[in-house]
């Protein structure tokens, strides 16, 4: 009943008589209002933008108001360019696949995509918890922090990745060599920060312990160090599904035209019930 209330009572507000923002104007018609003339970017015509400027000083502008710098702007490109196909492996990939085999609308391919791009295991929200984690220790000794989290979080006894912090740990049992080069490439260029300097020491720490940088920590440590006010973890979560998209949807509209044997069968002998392999 008090909840009904609460809700009642919050229908009751002043609420906006038009929509309004800060990031876009539009100009209208003189012949028909509901149509627009021009459209600014803060304060940026459209049309200059796209006779000037690159997606990526566009993409900048709308998240931070501003023209980003060439050092900015070079890590974006790059970190765009590594995040452009999560690959084949990646649950979002196969759900891609799976969309297009199966004949799907194309046009729902991506968003079913994306749905699985957001979850916790190497998704979004992986990013999110890994931008979290870089916030908190980027001042703290990496070697310090790896004997913290080894004594918080043993090795797991059942046969998983071991995620000693979000965005750093093992990958289908191992270290991930493209996640490290991607790293190692991003923190040599001008644009890069503290984060993925910490980011590289931290990994190398834990290499004697099988583990090192997982994808969504290395798009993490990227996002913090564009350094803009309004990259918190959840647009860097946003962003990341925003820049892993292009591939996801190529490998959609590939299967889209293969017939359903393109896909493989997965046979009831190879799945493994988890209560079933505990006891076993």
């Amino acid at each position: 009943m008090k909840k009904a209330i609460k809700q009642d009572e919050k229908r009751k507000g002043v609420f906006a008589e038009q929509i309004t923002t800060h990031i876009w104007q539009e100009l209208p018609s003189a012949e028909n209002p509901y149509l627009a003339q021009a459209s600014y970017c803060h304060g940026y015509d459209l049309m200059t933008l796209m006779e000037r400027c690159s997606f990526e000083d566009m993409l900048l502008l709308l998240l931070q108001g501003e023209l980003p710098t060439a050092e900015r702007k070079e890590l974006l490109r790059q970190l765009m360019i590594a995040l452009a196909n999560p690959g084949p492996r990646h649950p979002a990939t196969r759900a891609a696949i799976t969309a297009g085999v199966g004949k799907s609308n194309p046009m729902h391919i991506l968003p079913i995509a994306l749905t699985i791009l957001g979850g916790e295991h190497m998704g979004a929200g992986e990013v999110s918890h890994s931008m979290e984690f870089l916030r908190y220790h980027i001042h703290k000794d990496p070697q310090q922090v790896v004997k913290e989290r080894l004594a918080l979080q043993p090795r797991p006894e059942q046969q998983q990745d071991w995620v000693i912090a979000a965005g750093f740990g093992s990958c289908f049992g191992g270290i991930d060599p493209l996640a490290h080069n991607i790293a190692a490439r991003l923190s040599a260029l001008a644009g890069a920060g503290k984060a993925l300097r910490w980011g590289v020491a931290f990994a190398d720490a834990l290499q004697d312990n099988g583990m090192g940088w997982r994808i969504p920590g290395v798009a993490a440590a990227a996002f913090l160090d564009m350094n803009f006010s309004g990259m918190t973890p959840w647009v860097g979560a946003t962003l990341f599904q925003l820049l892993s998209a292009p591939g996801m949807l190529a490998h959609g509209l590939e299967y889209r035209l293969q017939p359903l044997t393109a896909y493989p069968f997965i046979q009831d002998n190879q799945y493994i019930i988890e209560s079933d392999a505990q006891t076993n």
